[in-house]
């Protein structure tokens, strides 16, 4: 039954996007920082060191770092939502002044009407409609991409059921098929009171997420809701993302707290041992315990060999890194004032590592605009140089109408041309007062038919047996006889009519596939003047063919052939379905960074690839292979075929486009297949997926993500898009035409596609090695300090003690040598951007990830012991006697200069943080060495610093003991035997000398040759073939001179 207005309520909408609230705060976030297992570990540490006499550094060591990074971090999780809050709030106040939500329970069985722009609520079974023959359109960009709208007819036995009363008295029931995500397919029976099962399919389905458009009004019964409508079979759940990066480090961390273990284990060995020898407890540490004990002891001993710092570092780091992002005005649209936004910092440095890039075609590398670019009358080409294009990069070529204008030779030429566009089509116009505006199912008839009226022939009127245009302000009107349909075979379409003047004339419009325009998408435009007695012969066929039962289609594609001969041509039109800026030099710069790209999109075949020729993803010479099979067994077949043809080349990148459609994909996915499949598309240059579903586009990523074990990417600007984005490693949404869902579901957002060659070859190389710089030397400089307790344990009798002084441990991380670790992930540059940017090959170093694995970390770790031995043992030889203080000192030192020789691109806050820092130390140690007994705190340094500060031999080993340790490290960065592509350009920039450039140009190119392109020799006809309604029936449907039917009752509307 109808659902009764009274159900409805109004509501403002007070749901928060928050991640936390005033009460919520502190137990979610003590929550999320604990279940990092470093800060539980700590806090593990915290808790022993409260049990009495068994820490040696004291009870709360641990406790206030551990606030103190706990303080950071939760300043850092306030920001970041409140700025989100803002930025989202800022959004709908953009949208709306006033959020007002209609809440509407949709129940299965339910009949809603909705008008036209609404967006559907559920699944549906349409009823009737507004418009005539019960049809109606929608947009389907949500679900499948494409932008031609779909036509959907009511069936006939409901058709006329358009008033209140009439559907009280619908009584009946829907059986359908399963829940499922095949928006292509439905099977369905209606069963009515006293009449016969009616069969209801595809076309007689509005989905959820579809969108009514240029219908009044439509009523429909629901059969799916929720989870089961094939929008949300569709949907994908959202992973929780980690990077790579973050992997190998908390699998380090591991090893580290392994080691530790081991290191106690080896301790307290040290210890039996030691009393053993000596049968004697040290009574002048005041305590005995057994192995328990001391393991304890031990592993609160060395505990700091585990970065405490690591974490939340990383974390500013990261968050400043994507403020970087955000603030970029080279990824600043100007156009809608939208900058580039990192919706998520914990993915940064997996910007540098991407492998595969799979993207969506319309509203991602188009403009989702169509516009009529391009014109050739009687072989003089209009539109072809740049000035003629429009800043809204529409055709506005004056020479054309001063040739008409001006008696040409090619006037009349030009007048059947333009009149053409005008009659042969299915769009339907609508008037505003003065103003017309075309409805199309196809965008590109619309593109025709508006170019044609800014060129003075406007279509005015459509009747359902003729059509009325104003050619240069004079009204002509053309009777419509037959219209011959679309087929993908035909790849043209004709219209019969009468011509004002009484002539009978053929008018048709098609693709030729031999005609080359840089991937615009071309027709050709003729016509042909029929006689009377051929016209009457042909119908008698006609009326034949369209009787047959067998073999219809073809029967009638026979029957227009035999009419559609001797053509006058008169010229072509070319079509843009306009890229946006920058995006053939984009992907070749992304190729030449060894990032292969997938095209996954739910538009046609032949579209697709014509999108793919403009953008340089296909080049004329590049061999195709084409996988178009409708069953498992013909799938199979083929897949087998062509990785057999390819033989010992498969497996490896060849020059070859991979096509396929997502009815093939389908069977392509399948477990005996899918392995045969991969292997065939990854040994592909360019793979190009058309028709796709949104939960193919998930799974294609899917397969390639977990299969190959290479970092993805999929970028998309619609609803249709975002399941890939959230499967994909690292998902971009685009701020398109189609809304903010994919947006609002990605992990960084941009305007362009042209803005992310900056964001993947700048920002996420330099942001890679900013963090692995910064985690590599968080872990150096712990292994370095807390290795050394090692060492003196072996002096100590494994008893226990510390070497350094307790507050002087904790603040080591926190104080001493916090700078450096910032300034490494924030300021640190490989090289320039423009050098990233002018050489894509550089991307592969990060992209290899061979400057951070567990291989790098390990001989950093061990470089750290080396120098931990060192700054030990070589103190506590040259001073016999008070060598603690002292060590410390000079581990400080030196591991503020290892910085220094970590560090690429030095600026004013690298210095700072460098010499800043040890200068931190001398002054903390001046200043705490003698505070005691006033300040009743580390009665072991008093008068220390007085002493060594004016000691002769301490600043001898001030710098001694740090080149001692780092000569190594000098010696192995000055090796230039083996130089790297970066070490070159690092050199370039330096020395700026041509002959450099042009000797690394000729290195650059010997290592990767630029691919080569080629423009396209395709075609596109944007046409709906074979709809659930002819061509010929909707043409004659509409009468725009008469006002559309009025509302026949009130009813909820949906919003």
């Amino acid at each position: 039954s109808l659902l009764p207005s009274h159900l409805l309520t109004f509501y403002l909408s007070t749901h928060s996007t928050a991640k936390y609230s005033m009460w919520s705060f502190l137990p979610r976030y003590l929550y999320l920082q604990f279940s990092k297992t470093a800060n539980a570990f700590f806090l593990f540490i915290t808790i022993l060191q409260q049990i009495p006499d068994v820490s040696p550094t004291g009870k709360y060591t641990t406790l206030v770092p551990l606030l103190v990074i706990l303080v950071i971090s939760g300043i850092k999780e306030i920001v970041e939502d409140y700025v989100s809050v803002l930025l989202v709030n800022a959004l709908k106040n953009t949208i709306l002044l006033l959020i007002v939500i209609l809440k509407i329970h949709v129940n299965v069985g339910d009949i809603v009407k909705a008008t036209n722009g609404q967006f559907l609520p559920a699944d549906m079974v349409l009823i009737s409609s507004s418009e005539p023959q019960a049809t109606c359109f929608v947009a389907t960009s949500n679900l499948d991409g494409e932008t031609n709208l779909k036509i959907r007819q009511a069936l006939s036995e409901t058709a006329t059921m358009k008033t209140e009363k009439q559907l009280s008295n619908l009584s009946g029931k829907i059986k359908c098929e399963e829940p499922n995500f095949h928006f292509n397919s439905f099977a369905g029976t209606l069963y009515l009171n006293e009449k016969s099962p009616i069969s209801i399919g595809p076309d007689q389905v509005l989905l959820r997420g579809t969108q009514l458009k240029n219908t009044e009004w439509i009523l429909g019964i629901v059969v799916y809701t929720g989870f089961e409508t094939k929008f949300m079979q569709n949907a994908v759940k959202s992973p929780l993302k980690r990077s790579k990066v973050e992997k190998v480090t908390n699998m380090q961390i591991l090893v580290l707290f392994l080691l530790l273990l081991v290191m106690s284990l080896v301790s307290c060995v040290g210890a039996i041992y030691w009393k053993d020898r000596y049968r004697a407890e040290p009574w002048y540490i005041g305590k005995s315990g057994n192995f328990g004990f001391d393991l304890l002891v031990f592993i609160i001993l060395y505990h700091n060999l585990i970065p405490i710092s690591l974490l939340v570092t990383l974390e500013i780091v990261k968050y400043i890194q994507a403020l970087f992002i955000n603030w970029d005005e080279d990824m600043h649209f100007k156009g809608s004032n939208v900058y580039a936004m990192a919706r998520t910092s914990n993915l940064n440095e997996e910007l540098g590592q991407v492998e595969y890039l799979f993207s969506d075609k319309t509203g991602t590398l188009t403009c989702n605009v169509m516009t009529f670019k391009k014109c050739s009358i009687a072989g003089i080409t209009y539109g072809q140089s740049p000035c003629f294009i429009s800043d809204a990069y529409e055709f506005n070529d004056p020479a054309l109408l001063q040739n008409f204008e001006n008696d040409h030779p090619t006037k009349e030429y030009i007048k059947e041309f333009l009149t053409l566009l005008c009659v042969c089509h299915t769009v339907v116009p609508e008037r505003e007062g003065n103003n017309i505006s075309y409805q199309a199912s196809s965008p590109d008839e619309a593109a025709l038919v508006k170019g044609a009226k800014k060129l003075g022939f406007v279509f005015t009127t459509r009747m359902p047996n003729s059509v009325t245009i104003e050619a240069m302000g004079e009204e002509l009107t053309f009777e419509i006889l037959n219209v011959l349909e679309f087929s993908s075979n035909r790849k043209r379409m004709s219209i019969i009519v009468r011509t004002p003047e009484g002539r009978l004339r053929l008018y048709c419009k098609g693709a030729v596939s031999d005609l080359s325009l840089a991937g615009l998408r071309t027709l050709c435009v003729a016509y042909i003047d029929l006689t009377e007695i051929e016209y009457e012969q042909w119908l008698v066929m006609y009326k034949k063919a369209i009787t047959v039962v067998k073999d219809r289609m073809k029967t009638l594609e026979d029957c227009y052939d035999s009419i559609e001969k001797k053509f006058l041509l008169l010229g072509a039109t070319a079509i843009e379905d306009r890229l946006q800026a920058r995006v053939p030099e984009t992907i070749t710069s992304l190729l030449k960074a060894n990032i292969k790209i997938w095209v996954l999109t739910g538009d046609k075949q032949e579209t697709a690839i014509n999108i793919a020729y403009s953008c340089k993803l296909l080049s004329g010479q590049m061999p195709r292979i084409q996988l178009n099979a409708n069953s498992l067994e013909a799938t199979q077949q083929v897949i087998s075929q062509n990785c057999q043809d390819l033989g010992a080349l498969l497996g490896k990148e060849n020059d070859l486009a991979l096509i396929i459609d997502g009815k093939t994909l389908k069977y392509a996915l399948h477990v005996e297949v899918r392995k045969c499949f991969l292997n065939l598309a990854l040994s592909c240059r360019t793979v190009l997926c058309c028709r796709l579903s949104p939960l193919q586009k998930a799974e294609i990523v899917d397969v390639v993500k977990k299969q190959v074990k290479a970092i993805t990417l999929a970028i998309g600007d619609g609803a249709n898009d975002v399941g890939m984005i959230q499967t994909a490693h690292v998902g971009v949404g685009i701020s398109g035409n189609e809304g903010m869902l994919a947006t609002n579901n990605s992990d960084y957002a941009i305007a362009q596609f042209s803005y992310l060659e900056k964001l993947l070859l700048v920002h996420g190389a330099w942001n890679y090695f900013r963090v692995t710089k910064c985690i590599l030397y968080c872990f150096y400089k712990n292994v370095v300090l807390y290795i050394i307790e090692l060492w003196f344990a072996i002096v100590n009798g494994f008893s226990g003690q510390i070497i350094f002084e307790r507050w002087c441990i904790s603040l080591y991380n926190v104080i001493f040598t916090s700078l450096p670790p910032f300034t490494l992930g924030i300021f640190e540059r490989c090289c320039s951007q423009e050098s990233l940017l002018r050489y894509p090959q550089l991307y592969r170093i990060s992209q290899t990830g061979d400057i951070f694995n567990i291989k790098v970390l390990w001989i950093q770790c061990i470089n750290a012991i080396v120098h931990s031995f060192i700054l030990f043992w070589l103190p506590a030889k040259m001073l016999e006697h008070g060598s603690n203080f002292i060590v410390f000192c000079y581990v400080v030192v030196t591991v503020c200069l290892k910085a220094g020789l970590e560090t690429m691109s030095w600026n004013k806050f690298t210095h700072f943080a460098i010499w800043g820092s040890i200068m931190i130390w001398l002054g903390f140690f001046a200043v705490y060495s003698s505070l005691w007994p006033t300040v009743p705190v580390a009665p072991e340094m008093t008068g220390q610093g007085s002493m060594a500060l004016v000691c002769p031999h301490f600043w001898l080993g001030f710098f001694i003991v740090p080149i001692v340790c780092l000569i190594q490290n000098v010696a192995w960065k000055s090796n230039t035997c083996h130089r790297t592509l970066l070490e070159e350009v690092r050199e370039m920039e330096s020395r700026v000398l041509i002959s450099v450039t042009r000797m690394f140009t000729v290195r650059i190119y010997l290592l990767t040759a630029s691919p080569c392109f080629a423009l396209s020799d395709g075609y596109a006809f944007s046409q709906v073939e074979r709809a659930v309604i002819s061509q010929e029936e909707l043409v004659r449907s509409y009468d725009t001179t008469k006002n559309k039917p009025q509302k026949t009752f009130s009813s909820a509307t949906l919003e």
